[in-house]
């Protein structure tokens, strides 16, 4: 259980809070020949077995995600059919970014139709924050006994039981309440909060913001119709609403809009993130950028995402020297178009690295007939994919491994349910 701790510790710690995209969600077609693939690459690789060590499993994973970013940076800029229209997708801008940020993702077709528009802020959606009381914490208020209370949400009910031992401080009490709010996995964060003269309390708050009309509460945390849990309320105070949740209240266009969160599409063509209040008749703009710009962006997102995945191979060059292995087959598809590529900006380094002179690339997409360049930036586009795909089907490739033994190579079998070493990794610590 440590192992698997270990692995999707890491894993939730730095990739879990980047939020899904519409290129994460694939047709049936695709995932049965994602199968297919993984199902071959199973059946003519030898048995081996890798070193358990922290290290492989954060390679395997920063491997894994960084080609699976590579590969939804790739479809956002495949889109159109067109490959002079496929890097001109539309990037949003915001005159006021500290206030709002927008995201364009719509179409190519949808863009033509589209004019800029005005939002201003007037209140930021926020979530339900309770506030229990503040206890000495090294006294207990509670007789040593069994406590329960009830917690209602707008669409279910639960009931949470507690045992307070002899041994146990207000602040070992709380812990566990906060403990047991945080893991029963009903969108509620609790943690134990102190105030200046050293007393604790326990602060409980919704993952969810705003409330449809006529809803009191996102949460509400009642005693049932015993003494004793009447007791343990009275005592802890965690009934108590110090801060109601509300929704995000913005004009726009200069009409009256509201939302329950603070990120919220419209019309599905823009994303749009609320940061802080407007100064008052000070809307922030939203648009498209020229051109030139947004090409400039697209490009510089893709750059960004093969940097990534090249600073992931030297990161753990020496750990694990089989990254050289990462790093070639990464690096090869800025190499083999290097000259072409740097004729339209992409300067290639001699680390494999590329950066970006967007003087040069505009020269060479802003021109009349910019085909040609759009062509080079297609090849690498694709390119690319090819290698994120091979490396995010079997990042397990590039780890260190010792062979156990090679299959018969008249005679394989095919292993459907065994889809990588890398699924093996996150649950067996004897892979």
């Amino acid at each position: 259980m440590a192992t698997i701790d270990t692995a999707y510790g890491y894993y939730l710690s730095t990739y879990a809070s980047k939020s899904a995209s519409r290129y994460d969600t694939h047709k049936k077609s695709e995932l049965r020949n994602i199968y297919n693939t993984i199902v071959k690459i199973n059946k003519e690789s030898p048995l081996y077995k890798i070193q358990n060590t922290g290290d492989v499993q954060r390679f395997a994973i920063d491997i894994k995600e960084n080609a699976r970013n590579i590969k939804n940076v790739v479809a956002s800029l495949s889109d159109d059919d067109d490959i002079t229209k496929a890097f001109q997708k539309k990037i949003a801008f915001s005159t006021q970014e500290d206030i709002v940020t927008a995201n364009y993702i719509g179409t190519s077709q949808q863009a033509e139709n589209i004019n800029s528009f005005e939002i201003e802020v007037r209140q930021l959606a926020q979530p339900q924050v309770n506030l229990g009381s503040f206890l000495a914490k090294d006294h207990l208020d509670l007789r040593p006994d069994t406590y329960a209370f009830d917690l209602s949400t707008n669409s279910a009910a639960y009931e949470f039981q507690f045992t307070v031992a002899p041994t146990d401080s207000n602040y070992d009490v709380q812990e566990k309440i906060a403990n047991l709010i945080t893991n029963s996995g009903i969108n509620l964060q609790s943690s134990v909060i102190e105030d200046s003269q050293g007393r604790s309390a326990i602060r409980i708050e919704s993952v969810n913001t705003g409330r449809n009309v006529g809803e009191e509460y996102l949460f509400n945390i009642t005693p049932q119709g015993n003494h004793n849990s009447m007791t343990a309320l009275n005592v802890l105070g965690i009934d108590r609403i110090v801060e109601p949740s509300q929704n995000a209240e913005f004009l726009l266009d200069g009409k009256e809009r509201s939302s329950f969160t603070n990120t919220f599409s419209i019309n599905n063509a823009f994303e749009l993130t609320l940061h802080s209040i407007s100064e008052e008749g000070n809307p922030a703009t939203i648009g498209f950028k020229a051109n030139v710009d947004a090409i400039a962006d697209n490009i510089q997102t893709l750059v960004d995402s093969y940097n990534d995945i090249i600073e992931t191979s030297d990161k753990y060059s020496e750990s694990q020297p089989q990254s050289a292995l990462l790093y070639h087959d990464m690096s090869s598809a800025a190499f083999t178009l290097q000259n072409d590529l740097e004729a339209v900006g992409l300067m290639v380094e001699s680390n494999g690295e590329i950066y970006v002179d967007k003087a040069l690339l505009a020269d060479a997409v802003d021109t009349e007939h910019p085909d040609e360049s759009f062509s080079v930036l297609n090849d690498f586009k694709n390119l690319l994919d090819k290698k994120a795909t091979t490396a995010s089907l079997d990042p397990m490739k590039y780890v260190d491994k010792i062979i156990v033994v090679y299959k018969n190579p008249n005679k394989t079998l095919v292993t459907p349910y065994i889809t990588s070493i890398y699924s093996g990794m996150m649950m067996d610590r004897y892979c």
